[in-house]
């Protein structure tokens, strides 16, 4: 990866950084618990329940992006990065750019 690449996927990075953040804060408003003095009626509580769990669910996978961001960004400048954790090979930049968070070859990828 050239200087220029890692500079355009830093910037990528920290943008995806900044929208997981936003989602993550979001995804906690909707996860916080049901009040029970609300007079909801059985159907819609059951739905409130049912969003709740898809927010949870939701909002974990953006923490592990988190996750997988910053990981990123601390390994940006390490000589192996945008290599495959898997077979090693290189991971096409336009990869990168798409999935910031990745550290699998397609292939690789693929196969898990």
């Amino acid at each position: 990866m050239t200087q220029e690449e890692k500079d355009m996927f830093r910037l990528k990075l920290e943008e995806e950084i900044r929208k997981t953040e936003i989602q993550i804060e979001e995804l906690k408003e909707q996860t916080k618990p049901i009040p029970p003095e609300n007079s909801l009626g059985r159907i819609t509580r059951m739905d409130a329940i049912n969003n709740k769990s898809v927010a949870e669910a939701s909002l974990r996978r953006s923490k592990r992006k988190m996750s997988r961001l910053n990981s990123s960004l601390v390994k940006l400048d390490d000589p192996d990065f945008g290599r495959c954790a898997v077979c090693s090979d290189k991971i096409p930049v336009q990869r990168l750019m798409v999935l910031p968070e990745s550290a699998h070859c397609i292939n690789c990828a693929a196969r898990h």
